[in-house]
């Protein structure tokens, strides 16, 4: 839909949507471990694992908005239902879990873990910019999103109180109470459970 925008010369591409699922993930100390690597090495076990996040975002209906360094940002729910949307984020997050595990074994060079957040709510999605223009989402629930990454432990997929209401009992989660998260302050959360 945005590439046939830009090919009839739109320059205003913006939208709203509501409900849509936001997921972020992180590799957790890859930065500094990285630094003691070749660049060939770093691009090489990302690319592993990002081309196989890819395939895992398709097979599950999402689409992928960008990675940023060793972060990957998706969004479940932009072209479906959102209780779909919710649902599907889940089970890519979960996958994704599997795969770092099955990369990191396959790597002796450096430690992979991962760390996911996911949050349900509005956005506005468009494309800004001139050269490079790139589609992207804006919003406080993409930075809730990011937030529940960031406090989030290793190997664990923390959602929000709005995505698990989404889901209802179709997950088996468990609640973190008072987590505190920066800029919003003290919230409820719930980590999935997975194994």
């Amino acid at each position: 839909e945005i590439a046939n925008k830009l090919k009839n010369n739109e320059h205003e591409i913006a939208k709203r949507h509501e409900n849509v699922t936001i997921v972020f993930t992180d590799l957790v100390n890859f930065t500094p471990q990285a630094k003691e690597l070749s660049a060939v090495k770093v691009v090489n076990v990302l690319n592993h694992l990002f081309k196989q996040f890819d395939d895992l975002t398709l097979k599950y209906g999402l689409e992928k908005i960008k990675t940023i360094g060793d972060s990957y940002f998706a969004v479940g729910g932009l072209t479906n239902d959102s209780k779909i949307g919710a649902y599907n984020s889940i089970e890519l997050a979960k996958k994704m879990i599997q795969i770092t595990e099955i990369v990191n074994h396959e790597t002796d060079y450096m430690n992979l873990d991962i760390r996911i957040g996911i949050h349900t709510g509005n956005v506005i999605a468009g494309i800004i910019g001139k050269n490079k223009f790139a589609y992207d989402l804006w919003g406080a629930t993409v930075n809730l999103a990011s937030r529940l990454e960031s406090t989030c432990e290793p190997g664990r997929i923390q959602i929000s109180q709005n995505t698990k209401e989404i889901i209802g009992n179709k997950v088996e989660c468990e609640e973190r109470k008072n987590v505190q998260v920066k800029g919003i302050g003290r919230i409820n959360t719930y980590y999935v459970n997975y194994t």
